[in-house]
């Protein structure tokens, strides 16, 4: 397969991966009010996740924060943090995805894949913690009010890191031997595809 024809296939797979996060985001959360704002219990963290162990830091980033920043795009009350969501989450995916596949492991070494998902995982907690406590002491609280009134979002953010963590690592093994699996085949199509292109064909035939 050359470079082409598999940054094609990064792009369409970086892309279900993206849509597969927004959809999960959307049907598979549950909402929490807190002092602080909204936050929800949700388990696409886990898809973030895999998208970097299996794409990589850039493509893996891109999927998880185009598929996060377009459900606060759709959703009245986080519309206004979207460009915020695609950073953090962006950088969630990349922390994890360049440990995964660094040292050409290509996301195929548990022991990478376990220190970038808790790496990726903890780097988003203290964003998303951070971000809410300055955005409280904006609006005039005290970094001690402030950090109280996040006490549920730390907690509900860390069981969502928590979860995306184990399940990414329960699930990468299979996913990359079905990805890496089906790249050959699309490899296959494509050679066969070139092989019949007519204008080889016609070129061949005048020699």
């Amino acid at each position: 397969m050359n470079n082409k024809h598999k940054k094609i296939l990064y792009y369409v797979f970086a892309s279900i991966m993206a849509a597969m996060i927004f959809v999960t985001t959307y049907f598979l959360k549950i909402p929490i009010a807190t002092p602080a704002g909204q936050t929800m219990l949700k388990v696409s963290n886990i898809l973030v996740l895999l998208g970097g162990m299996l794409f990589g830091g850039v493509y893996g980033g891109l999927a998880a924060g185009i598929g996060s920043g377009l459900y606060d795009l759709l959703d009245p009350v986080y519309i206004a943090s979207a460009p915020l969501t695609f950073a953090k989450f962006f950088i969630m995916a990349f922390v994890c995805g360049t440990i995964s596949n660094s040292g050409g492991s290509k996301g195929l070494s548990m022991k990478r894949n376990a220190v970038g998902a808790v790496c990726g995982g903890v780097t988003y907690w203290l964003l998303y913690i951070t971000e809410s406590i300055l955005k409280l002491m904006i609006a005039g609280s005290t970094f001690s009010a402030a950090a109280a009134a996040c006490a549920p979002k730390m907690i509900t953010s860390g069981i969502n890191q928590t979860v995306a963590i184990v399940g990414s690592l329960l699930l990468i093994v299979p996913l990359n031997k079905a990805l890496r699996g089906l790249l050959p085949k699309f490899s296959k199509s494509a050679e066969g595809e070139e092989n019949s292109d007519p204008k080889k064909e016609d070129s061949k035939e005048k020699k």
